[in-house]
């Protein structure tokens, strides 16, 4: 798990810790991580390294790992971390596979993130045809993940607003300066990232009928997750909000959603820039803490 790796054999146990997935401080190569050796048979807490003692039994456990991890296809070990969240990075099936749009419907709650279009680190719009029935609309459009991190569309005493929420710490709130008057409206939510790097900024903007009501800039994003259990709502914002301008119990739209549509550009960088790009903001991650 995360490069860190251990096996028990016969009353004895063998481990090494590789990584601390929390601390972003770059991985040391595999060939140089330090392992312990315990005689659990005889030392269930494990108090006793005897690794210096007995290197001979130390060995015979980490040959039997490589054995058993080729045997279950552990090998090569990954030791990637938030990256290996991003399907497409992490080189495993996706549902959404490559396509670059992806419609859901009013009722449609708790969609997981691996089961939703990712949207991050690159251009995307959301749109949705909306009908309202009076100038005080208000409720979630569509919210993805939570109070740690996440985004939401949604209306405000008839105002419409986006808010990026970055891990719960910065957040980002654009809405229109007067209310929408009730009726048919089309909605856009536009995002043109600044960079094609992971957790790039960018520009953001709203439209109500193809006509521009605000702008901003969010300054970073949340590159490879935005939650382990809080998917996207349509409609609501269950669980956390993603913005303090509602709460959870108060956030369901008070108007008619049509349909959400989210379109995404796909990634324009290629494996060896990807490479480079995830370096970078690792060690610029490190540096920032």
């Amino acid at each position: 798990m995360f490069g860190n790796r251990g096996i028990y054999h016969d009353g004895w146990v063998a481990a090494t810790r590789h990584s601390i997935p929390w601390l972003l401080a770059q991985n040391p190569p595999l060939s140089e991580d330090v392992w312990e050796l315990y005689h659990v048979a005889e030392d269930f807490s494990e108090a006793r390294d005897l690794a210096a003692q007995n290197p001979a039994k130390l060995k015979e456990l980490q040959d039997l790992f490589l054995k058993e991890g080729e045997r279950n296809h552990v090998l090569p070990i990954d030791d990637r971390r938030a990256e290996r969240f991003n399907a497409a990075r992490a080189g495993r099936p996706d549902l959404i596979g490559d396509r670059t749009s992806l419609t859901v419907y009013p009722g449609m709650v708790g969609i997981t993130e691996n089961a939703f279009i990712n949207t991050k680190n690159r251009n995307y719009t959301v749109t949705a045809p909306v009908e309202l029935r009076d100038a005080g609309t208000s409720g979630v459009i569509i919210a993805q993940a939570g109070a740690f991190g996440g985004w939401t569309l949604y209306m405000k005493d008839g105002r419409i607003h986006h808010e990026y929420n970055y891990f719960g710490v910065d957040h980002t709130n654009i809405g229109s300066s007067a209310p929408i008057g009730a009726g048919k409206h089309v909605i856009r939510y536009e995002f043109i990232a600044d960079a094609a790097k992971p957790g790039t900024g960018g520009s953001c903007a709203l439209y109500v009928d193809e006509k521009q009501v605000a702008k901003g800039h969010i300054p970073k994003t949340q590159p490879f997750l935005f939650s382990g259990d809080e998917g996207v709502d349509v409609g609501i914002d269950g669980e956390t909000a993603v913005s303090s301008d509602y709460t959870p119990s108060g956030s369901k739209f008070t108007g008619k959603i049509v349909k959400v549509t989210i379109d995404v550009q796909p990634s324009k960088l290629g494996t060896a820039d990807q490479k480079a790009a995830d370096e970078a903001e690792e060690q610029g991650s490190v540096a920032e803490d």
